[in-house]
């Protein structure tokens, strides 16, 4: 990618402890993500990929390094400071779909909106723009109870999508989901990826998910272990026609 890259993690190191037991769940990482990218992390249970997410979003707190997103250090920052650069830049997907059971699918994806300060009336314009960005303009009023496993998930990316984050944070987005569920879910992704430039990391244990990313990165023991350009970038796909 060109330009400086949006994320920025260097020597990043995660220990855990229950009494005199030290667990090193990333050990001194670097990682590099542009603008644009869709980068997909796997690796055995118990590599990290899940504390590499909330250590890079500033989810969890790191022991030492330095993580910058747009620019800016998340650790250097108080955590007020850090809880509004997460709400303004950055969005998320999670296995569990974390969706408000009282609220309809209109109402969960604007709250973000609402919760930074947006006028109402364009925190609704903006929900209803990409609940029909993710094929569900017909299901606005419906509550989560009321949705699929998979149309549960297209309103949870919707949400995370809504303030135009500079990044979205995927975690098993699909492991809830069967395999058909899981596909479109992923065509999804990849849309907002290829025709929107929206820069994802998408942590997945499944290998038919990771075949899909753009670029794989492999952990092992808290490490990085292989990162792979498995498909060009949409920027240089784009050059290249």
């Amino acid at each position: 990618m060109d330009g400086k890259p949006l994320l920025v993690a260097r020597q990043v190191r995660k220990v855990y402890r229950s009494g005199s037991v030290e667990v090193e769940a990333l050990r001194d990482l670097d990682l590099s993500v542009g603008a644009g990218e869709l980068v997909g992390v796997m690796g055995p249970s118990g590599s990290g990929k899940t504390t590499l997410l909330n250590c890079l979003s500033g989810l969890d707190a790191i022991d030492s390094g330095r993580v910058e997103v747009d620019g800016r250090d998340l650790f250097a920052m108080s955590d007020d400071e850090r809880t509004t650069h997460r709400a303004r830049s950055m969005g998320f997907v999670f296995q569990a779909f974390n969706l408000i059971p009282v609220f309809s699918a209109v109402e969960n994806v604007e709250l973000p909106l609402l919760l930074v300060g947006t006028r109402a009336a364009r925190a609704r314009a903006r929900a209803l723009e990409m609940l029909d960005r993710v094929g569900l303009a017909h299901r606005v009023d419906h509550r989560p109870a009321e949705l699929s496993g998979g149309e549960q998930q297209r309103v949870t990316i919707a949400r995370a999508l809504v303030a135009r984050p500079a990044i979205v944070w995927a975690d098993e987005p699909t492991g809830n989901l069967d395999s058909a569920m899981a596909e479109a879910v992923m065509d999804l992704l990849c849309a907002l990826n290829r025709d929107e430039g929206q820069t994802i990391v998408l942590v997945t244990h499944d290998a038919a998910i990771g075949a899909r990313v753009p670029r794989l990165v492999r952990m092992r023991d808290g490490r990085l272990e292989q990162d792979i350009q498995q498909i060009e970038a949409p920027a240089e796909l784009s050059r290249a026609g």
